[in-house]
């Protein structure tokens, strides 16, 4: 039995697997409030105390860099050490990954039915893959093969420099700047990127009014975001603010997506995860992320041919970290 476990920074899923062969079928799960428990030992017990099944080993994905078995969550004051965890939970092996690592592991066993392509492309066979995931932060990893199978790394991209490309995103940036001295890509392209934008174009632009009843909404909510992603959705009554704020977020991931498959020649493809996409379809269908994810000047073409999908499967970071607790149990 492996348990496995996609932690972020807002909420811990955790699930128990018998087998590889049946990864898309845990015998038990749950989804936690990661911000409710101390720390990960204690978020895992809660759940494993409701259930009794013999435990062998453990996988987790977290939102942070995994480095000599110890992670922090970037957007959550948990520490955590594979060797602590395995003597807290009387386990003896615990692995933790990153959870773009993890999401990536599970890109290999993905099918048509979990993706939404927005560019076919040309897949080229054994071709590298790069991953970006907007969620709660912004993620990113890549896959390259090795002669019999994919190999996934992780990367911290997301909080890599956030370029501008035209005039109102400089203005963004410097508006930013005053607040904080570096503005990465997850400031403006992820869960907690999504208000700076929206609060950036309510100052900005006179035409862009934010309606009353939205205006209450956000000051008794403690996350604005999900509330933002519904009024561009409503087709009753439409907010064009909230509208113009992810019709920006798109164009900004479909340039960091460029970026990133510029940087790493993603000709196996270009895969965009997070819980945030499959929310919002209808603003990747209207062409904004492609048309910025193959604005790269002389090398639009090369990003022409490159196949990019939406994963539809919200459940892939949690089915790659058990993937990967299964072949590195030892």
């Amino acid at each position: 039995m492996l348990l496995a476990g996609d932690v972020g920074g807002t909420k811990t899923h955790l699930a128990i697997f018998s087998s590889p062969s049946e990864i898309r079928a845990p015998i038990a799960e749950a989804t936690l409030p990661s911000a409710s428990y101390p720390n990960l030992e204690t978020l895992v017990q809660s759940f494993l105390a409701q259930i009794s099944l013999p435990i062998e080993r453990a996988s987790f994905g977290v939102a942070g860099p995994v480095i000599g078995g110890k992670a922090t969550i970037t957007n959550l004051l948990w520490e955590m050490d594979e060797q602590q965890m395995q003597q807290a939970l009387h386990l003896p092996v615990v692995k933790l990954l990153n959870d773009l690592d993890a999401m990536a592991h599970g890109i290999p066993s993905l099918n048509a039915s979990d993706l939404y392509t927005l560019n076919e492309g040309q897949t080229v066979t054994h071709g590298t893959i790069a991953l970006i995931a907007p969620g709660t932060g912004l993620g990113e990893a890549f896959l390259t093969w090795n002669g019999s199978s994919y190999t996934a790394y992780p990367s911290e991209g997301g909080h890599a420099d956030f370029a501008p490309t035209d005039a109102l995103e400089i203005s963004l940036l410097q508006h930013l700047l005053q607040q904080s001295e570096h503005v990465s890509y997850e400031h403006v392209c992820s869960g907690i990127g999504i208000p700076n934008v929206y609060r950036f174009l309510r100052n900005q632009n006179e035409t862009l009014q934010e309606p009353a009843w939205l205006a209450q909404q956000l000051a008794q909510a403690r996350d604005i975001t999900p509330l933002i992603v519904q009024a561009a959705l409503d087709t009753q009554r439409p907010c064009q603010l909230c509208i113009a704020t992810l019709s920006r977020f798109v164009s900004i991931l479909g340039a960091e997506a460029g970026n990133l498959a510029l940087k790493t020649l993603s000709t196996g493809g270009v895969y965009i995860g997070g819980g945030i996409p499959p929310r919002m379809l209808p603003f990747f269908q209207t062409g904004a992320f492609i048309r910025a994810f193959q604005r790269k000047g002389r090398l639009s073409e090369v990003l022409e041919t490159m196949p990019v999908h939406i994963i539809l499967n919200t459940q892939l970071p949690l089915i790659g970290a058990a993937l990967h607790g299964f072949a590195n149990d030892k």
